[in-house]
């Protein structure tokens, strides 16, 4: 059940949430949110697999692994704001910590409240403040003749009826941003890119022939990967237009600039054709008296394809949707934050690893059975991976620790062949040396000391490189864990239908 609030916060009147179909989508109160949030009530269970579950199930599924994924990112680097620093150099990096944790927060509200963001962009006069209107079915947004009416981003609610979930409803917050060529465009254009990336999904008004102006910003607003619907607006002055046509045009400015052919810009159902508001027309009245006038007539707004559009991709992906631009914002965060808690803590590291290095060395220099020299190096290396991941306040258990020590062997062969191969040959001549020395002390100990010293220097030298290795996949290695924000991201774009926009997505995203 749905309830309308009136102006004090009172309980209006019920309406079942089912009587609401695509084309009854209305606003509620202007400039006022519906407090209605995305029901997740279809939770699947915990043994089902993403193939078996059914679309909604699949959605829920997205979302909820997105909330664990940045709930996991805010815990696992809160604490580094907490810790007493001095100098101007670790403040400057915890201020920027501070800002990324604030603004992941951000996103993980919004996640929790199932606000999906929409912005409409295009140039002025386009009708993007009309196309909004009509889409809310009544006039919140001043609209008029003269360019420029929109000066700043403005924001209405609109809610819909989610028919994968009855009892749920989806919160969209549209946003009406300023023409992308208004004079101050520089302004506009910062202004733009951050609606563009707090946006789920963007639309993009054209009218008439599509100008190199508009297809640059819409080129540049594709660079935000974010799901984009082409809205052709006053299709009643243009009758000759039509999907493929405008297509077509796409395609050719694409090459024109030095796209390439083979990879649309758009595909076809991404383009809707509107009249948000027609031009009146003039109509011919016969009265009972005989006499005939001639008067204006507004027609009622053409904006059902559009609507039907944006209410089957909510229902369909929604908080798919949802989920992959809230991790994308969390991935971006967390880069940053890995990228500090690095720099906060760069010369405890260095000591760190060389202070491991000398050890590992000690240790295999001093000890003649060769077998032995790689279980110590290995669990040398071990301990100085765990010892890094908790001065990074990262948590690593030792077979986390030990997957990681064996993708960075194998990830570089001259490591792995060095490691091993000098620590079977040296380790060897070792042995045969500290054997001989027991029969013949002179010669026994120079073949032993030489092995040594040359294993140890290898050892040294590969647990320092392991080291700095550790380094880097520590910094990015966390948002590829089971439920690091990469991964996730993966599986939301692998676990998605081939009809969705999010599959769209697959290419720039993957």
């Amino acid at each position: 059940m749905i309830r309308r609030l009136d102006r004090s916060g009172r309980i209006a009147e019920p309406i079942p949430s089912c009587a609401i179909e695509p084309s009854q989508a209305r606003i509620e109160l202007k400039f006022i949110a519906i407090h209605c949030p995305i029901a997740l009530t279809s939770y699947p269970s915990p043994n089902s697999t993403p193939a078996s579950l059914t679309r909604a199930q699949l959605q829920d599924f997205h979302y909820n692994q997105a909330r664990t994924s940045l709930k996991q990112i805010l815990n696992r680097y809160a604490h580094q704001v907490r810790l007493k620093r001095r100098g101007a150099e670790a403040i400057e990096h915890q201020a920027t910590l501070k800002l990324q944790l604030d603004r992941l927060t951000r996103t993980l509200d919004k996640l929790n409240n199932g606000l999906i963001r929409i912005a409409v962009f295009g140039l002025v006069s386009r009708g993007k403040s009309t196309v909004v209107n009509a889409l809310l079915g009544e006039k919140v947004l001043q609209t008029g003749p003269i360019h420029g009416v929109t000066q700043y981003p403005r924001s209405v609610y609109w809610s819909i009826a989610n028919s994968s979930n009855g009892n749920s409803q989806v919160r969209v917050e549209l946003i009406d941003t300023p023409g992308l060529d208004e004079v101050g465009g520089d302004i506009r254009a910062d202004m733009a890119k951050d609606v563009a990336e707090q946006a789920d999904l963007i639309l993009f008004v054209v009218a008439g022939d599509i100008t190199r102006t508009e297809y640059l910003a819409l080129a540049e607003l594709q660079q935000t990967y974010k799901p984009l619907i082409l809205v052709f607006n006053k299709i009643d002055l243009y009758p000759d237009q039509d999907r493929q046509s405008i297509y077509r045009k796409l395609q050719t400015l694409f090459a024109r600039h030095g796209g390439d052919i083979r990879r649309p810009f758009l595909e076809p159902e991404d383009i809707v054709l509107v009249a948000a508001e027609p031009a009146p027309i003039e109509v011919r009245v016969e009265w009972p008296d005989g006499r005939v006038t001639h008067e204006w007539e507004q027609p009622e707004p053409d904006i059902g394809e559009l609507e039907h559009k944006l209410v089957s991709i909510l229902n369909r992906e929604g908080r798919s949707l949802l989920a992959l631009n809230a991790l994308r914002q969390a991935q971006e965060s967390e880069t940053i934050m890995a990228n500090t808690v690095l720099e906060l803590h760069r010369s405890e590291a260095e000591d760190l690893i060389w202070q491991f290095a000398k050890w590992k060395a000690i240790a295999i220099a001093a000890n003649p059975i060769a077998v032995l020299d790689l279980l110590s190096g290995a669990a040398t290396d071990l301990v100085m991976i765990r010892s890094l991941a908790r001065l990074y306040g990262l948590p690593m258990t030792r077979h986390e620790a030990g997957k990681l020590l064996k993708s960075i062997l194998f990830s570089s062969g001259s490591l792995l062949a060095g490691e091993v191969g000098s620590g079977l040959i040296l380790g060897v001549g070792k042995s045969f040396g500290a054997i001989a020395t027991a029969f013949e002390s002179g010669s026994g100990f120079a073949a032993y000391s030489t092995a040594a010293v040359a294993q140890a220097s290898l050892a040294g030298y590969g647990s320092y490189r392991v080291g700095k290795a550790a380094q880097i996949y520590l910094e990015r290695g966390c948002t590829w864990g089971e439920q690091g924000a990469n991964t996730v991201i993966q599986d939301i774009l692998q676990q998605v239908d081939r009809d969705t926009v999010i599959y769209r997505l697959k290419r720039e995203l993957g």
